[in-house]
């Protein structure tokens, strides 16, 4: 018999695993879980050891098989007005609200309370869990995991990326490049602007191109495209610079991003951008004082995921699901990366994409039902061979 996947889920969203903190208390409660089913899990950690990923095999083997892929890591509550505590389930009209429950821990408290079923089948090829940490900042952890795996000689026969997608099949995403550029200008009173060079201004201007680069991926817009929306976005989320008001501002930080589609290379905005701030800012900024600098570093990189001709996890998933529809997505996620490792991949899971992120995030328990019927399907499926 199957664990109760609703305990589960109040189990791992109990666990605060926001991005910026550890998970392991949540990589000790799941590897303790599987050891009590009799699963050796294997951890692979960041440097400095305060985070890992976790991988583990259902029967024998990494030859074939699936791997069921979700991260454990979770976006900041702060700021945000929730009507109940993010971090333990509230359930209600059907729905289970919690920091997680959408994105994307019911997909794994899913997989891991199908577990004794999966065991008890005695599939002729594994099923493969893959816990990966810190995908919220950048998709950061998973390459650790997914590197030693691919040179040893893992094969699955397919990947699912357990993200929301009420349970459509996904087969292809944006890419993500995010950027930090700094702005270094010259201090002077704010009574004698001829002897500075303001900072915030020029990340103002710098800004207004990054507005004009958008327009044009906008009319770049590829035909029948199927994202929403359908070009590659431009996006400036943070600044901040300046120390008083009466003060030429010496320093201005911006972050920033673009989402691009497949057919859009992931260098070329960034290559815009250090050729217009060399060709055009710094040469005006540097006329006051050589010291003047624009320094852009990219803080993330998000591989888009590409449409694959006769995808073999494409072809499970929509067999599956009855279905012969495929989606494509905005939202970035780990499968470009497992499918850069070689692996066919899908982007399949429960919970919609509209209500990650937000205060009182909540899943639908037909969507957590939904899944758990998918997984059964799937170990129907392999254990026909």
């Amino acid at each position: 018999m199957a664990t109760d996947a609703y305990a589960l889920i109040h189990a791992l969203v109990g666990f605060d695993t926001t991005s910026r903190d550890s998970n392991l208390g949540l990589i000790r409660y799941v590897g303790d879980y599987l050891a009590g089913h009799g699963i050796q899990a294997e951890l692979f950690q960041n440097h400095e050891g305060t985070k890992a990923n976790l991988f583990a095999t259902v029967g024998a083997g990494e030859v074939g098989g699936v791997v069921l892929s979700g991260h454990t890591d979770v976006v900041p509550v702060d700021g945000q007005d929730w009507a109940t505590d993010p971090f333990r389930v509230t359930e209600r009209d059907g729905r289970l609200y919690g920091r997680g429950t959408c994105d994307m821990k019911s997909f794994l408290a899913c997989a891991l309370a199908l577990v004794p079923e999966f065991q008890a089948r005695r599939l002729p090829v594994p099923i493969h869990l893959a816990l990966s940490y810190d995908e919220e900042v950048g998709c950061l952890g998973a390459p650790r995991m997914l590197a030693p795996l691919a040179a040893r000689g893992l094969s699955p026969r397919a990947v699912i990326v357990g993200e929301p997608t009420e349970m459509a099949v996904v087969t292809q995403h944006k890419g993500i490049q995010a950027f930090q550029t700094v702005v270094t200008g010259l201090e002077a009173h704010s009574s004698d602007q001829e002897r500075g060079v303001n900072a915030i201004l020029y990340a103002a201007r710098l800004i207004q191109f990054l507005e004009s680069l958008r327009a044009e991926m906008k009319a770049r817009t590829p035909v029948a495209s199927p994202f929403d929306p359908p070009y590659t976005t431009v996006h400036v989320g943070t600044i901040a610079g300046g120390t008083a008001l009466n003060i030429i501002p010496r320093r201005c930080e911006l972050r920033w991003e673009y989402r691009n589609t497949p057919n859009i290379d992931p260098e070329e905005l960034v290559e815009r951008v250090r050729e217009h701030c060399r060709n055009t800012l710094l040469p005006e900024m540097r006329r006051l004082s050589p010291l003047c600098d624009i320094v852009t570093e990219r803080t993330g990189s998000v591989p888009a995921f590409r449409p694959e001709p006769d995808s073999p996890a494409a072809t499970l998933a929509m067999a599956l699901l009855g279905t012969n529809a495929t989606a494509a997505v905005s939202f970035g996620t780990e499968a470009g990366q497992f499918q850069e490792a070689g692996f066919p991949t899908v982007v399949c899971g429960p919970g919609s994409i509209r209500e990650a992120h937000r205060p009182n995030e909540f899943i639908a328990r037909a969507q957590v039902d939904a899944c758990l019927g998918f997984l059964r399907r799937l170990a129907d499926h392999l254990a026909s061979g």
